[in-house]
């Protein structure tokens, strides 16, 4: 399989809270999309690990994804360690993405440091010939997708670019509501956290207009590049005067 973008999150909902619109958007553009969680979210304070897993699925036929991948690792303990960067190298050599998608690295849970730390090493061991892989007894062949982008979770940074995502907010809306075990629920008894209150989705709605107002949309999603971008015609930037 060849696909134009993976997407890298620690738990089920990471990337819909992330960076929904911009997946829903690149879907609407035509480009292949696939996702891939490294743990089903197991120690979360509410649902559980088939309710997450049921919840995931139903996100992704919102978002219209070609697949959701998750490479079981165990929620509360994503290692960086040599077993787990070649989960993520043989996956990345299956798939064959032309970018990456992956969170941004300082973050408040450190299961989202380590996954921004496990997908940079394996962008870039992917590359490497002499690194060997399998895949259903397979060799693989080396592939290093061009270049990745993060996408913000808890930490706010200055962003290197973003995503008009006006037209796709409500999928992803939709999408993060599908996570309903997460979620302000006033008939539910597990305990509060800080998701399941019921300002949570209206504080997403509101970051996303902040940065929409930014470039001049009513919603944004900022992206960090940690490389130099070009372009071809510096009239196709949006601009907001001061």
């Amino acid at each position: 399989m060849s696909i134009d973008v993976l997407a890298f999150g620690a738990h089920p909902d990471d990337l819909e809270l992330g960076c929904g619109g911009t997946i829903a958007k690149l879907v609407q553009q035509g480009y292949r999309v696939v996702l891939c969680e490294l743990t089903r979210g197991e120690m979360g304070t509410r649902g559980s690990k088939a309710i997450r897993t049921r919840e995931a699925k139903l996100a992704a036929e919102i978002l219209g994804v070609v697949d959701r991948r998750n490479l079981e690792l165990p929620d509360g303990n994503i290692e960086v360690s040599r077993k787990n960067i070649l989960k993520l190298v043989t996956l990345i050599r299956e798939l064959r993405p032309s970018l990456l998608l992956i969170p941004y690295g300082i973050e408040r849970h450190p299961d989202h440091i380590h996954t921004h730390q496990l997908c940079k090493e394996a962008w870039y061991y992917s590359g490497l010939e002499k690194l060997k892989t399998k895949a259903h007894g397979i060799e693989q062949k080396r592939h290093r997708p061009h270049h990745y982008f993060e996408y913000l979770q808890w930490y706010e940074f200055e962003p290197s670019f973003i995503v008009d995502i006006s037209d796709t907010f409500k999928i992803k809306m939709d999408a993060i509501r599908s996570h309903s075990s997460q979620f302000y629920n006033p008939k539910s008894k597990e305990p509060e956290t800080k998701l399941s209150k019921p300002e949570f989705l209206e504080i997403i709605e509101t970051r996303c207009r902040y940065y929409g107002s930014k470039i001049g949309v009513q919603y944004g999603e900022p992206v960090m590049s940690p490389f130099a971008l070009g372009i071809e015609n510096i009239f196709n930037i949006k601009i907001i005067q001061g």
